[in-house]
């Protein structure tokens, strides 16, 4: 018997994010993606479409809310405090799942490339608006949605963003 891999799809259009298995949708959520649009340069604050793969996942375990600066976790849990202490700050929090192109020249190597970009699928502050393109360039979800993906997704699954 075949297995079918699981797929995820982002919608950048009804910022939509689906797990998918065959023909049956896992999963479907509310994503904030880049303010400044789709693209692929590095330094463009923008979305790079196109195939890619999780290639890392970062966080199992840590609890909802966990902290993460430069893919490691502070110790911290997010909260007022915090977000009193740093206004405007792009919080990464709950779980990572970082991002690999799978296109030569369009989403991998050179000023293209995803991985090196560090565009990742994670979660935010519950106060910032999904279903409207807010961030820096990666995928924002929320924590609660995310931890429910994260434990879905294994590293290799592939994932599409049009």
């Amino acid at each position: 018997m075949p297995v079918i891999a699981k797929r995820v799809l982002i919608d950048l259009a009804t910022q939509s994010l689906e797990l998918r298995e065959g023909g049956r949708v896992l999963g479907r959520y509310q994503v904030s993606t880049a303010r400044n649009g789709p693209g692929e340069q590095r330094d463009s604050g923008c979305t790079p479409r196109g195939l890619h793969r999780v290639r890392i996942r970062i966080g199992a375990n840590c609890p909802e809310g966990t902290v993460f600066v430069g893919r490691r976790a502070t110790g911290e849990i997010y909260g007022s405090e915090l977000a009193g202490q740093y206004p405007g700050r792009d919080w990464v929090l709950t779980r990572i799942l970082w991002l690999t192109g799978l296109e030569s020249g369009r989403n991998r190597g050179g000023c293209v490339d995803t991985l090196r970009r560090y565009i990742y699928i994670h979660g935010c502050p519950d106060t910032e608006p999904m279903g409207v393109p807010c961030s820096h360039g990666c995928i924002r979800v929320r924590n609660r949605d995310l931890t429910e993906l994260f434990d879905l997704v294994p590293v290799g699954t592939l994932v599409e963003i049009r």
